[in-house]
């Protein structure tokens, strides 16, 4: 395996970063059926599943920052997310050492940066990412895993400043910029509960209904008006 290993892990505490945010009403509540694509009431992220149901403790996630040559990962278990590592691979071989990585760490869904401007749009790099996205989906899914794209617009830039916060050198920093942009992506992905994240679906019929089988259970979704409701 071609990669960069981290001297030092550090540790992210998202229910402290969370906290920033308005407390809900409620710990637990119901999410209002029109809310959410049909694909996302279906095969619910980690994340949203946290969201409806604060008690959840399972499922692990797999953040990837993909870039032309180097590939940065980051891992969240529970409310801690920390850089894992950087790859040096592409084609075939990354993809088959993403899915060592997510078994090695228990991960059962990953979470890739898609490429956007800054008004939203995606970019060309954005075509190659969803085709990574759609080959991996395949392969995730044969192990009853889920594939989600996030926006990672800025993730770059403000991996920067967190490393130069923590003290890190400047040796330090280009070597692990791509597994900070990674837990970056995922601390976005949890602050948005996964509402923003869209699935990548294998197109194979057996393959989809194998996810279905092996998904958590459904999510309480309510058909009231409101968007949250007791």
């Amino acid at each position: 395996m071609c990669s960069l290993q981290l001297q030092s892990h550090a540790f992210f505490n998202l229910s402290e970063i969370l906290s920033k945010r308005p407390a809900p009403p409620r710990v637990i509540y119901k999410l209002k059926a029109g809310a959410l694509s049909s694909s996302l009431q279906e095969f619910p992220p980690n994340a949203l599943r946290r969201k409806t149901n604060p008690q959840w403790r399972g499922g692990f996630s797999l953040g990837v920052d993909l870039g032309l040559s180097r590939t940065g990962l980051a891992l969240s278990k529970g409310f801690s997310v920390r850089p894992l590592t950087v790859l040096k691979l592409r084609g075939q071989k990354l993809e088959l050492q993403l899915l060592d990585m997510a078994e090695r760490e228990e991960a059962d869904e990953f979470i890739i940066g898609l490429p956007k401007s800054w008004d939203g749009k995606e970019t060309p790099q954005s075509n190659k990412v969803r085709s990574i996205a759609g080959r991996l989906a395949v392969r995730a899914a044969e192990r009853g895993w889920r594939v989600y794209l996030q926006d990672e617009h800025g993730t770059s830039s403000e991996a920067g400043y967190r490393m130069i916060n923590l003290g890190l050198n400047q040796s330090t920093r280009q070597k692990s910029s791509d597994a900070y942009a990674a837990v970056i992506l995922l601390e976005r992905y949890f602050a948005k509960s996964g509402e923003d994240s869209e699935i990548v679906l294998p197109k194979q019929i057996d393959l989809q209904e194998k996810l279905r089988r092996d998904a958590p259970l459904a999510l309480d979704i309510d058909f009231s008006p409101e968007e949250f409701v007791d």
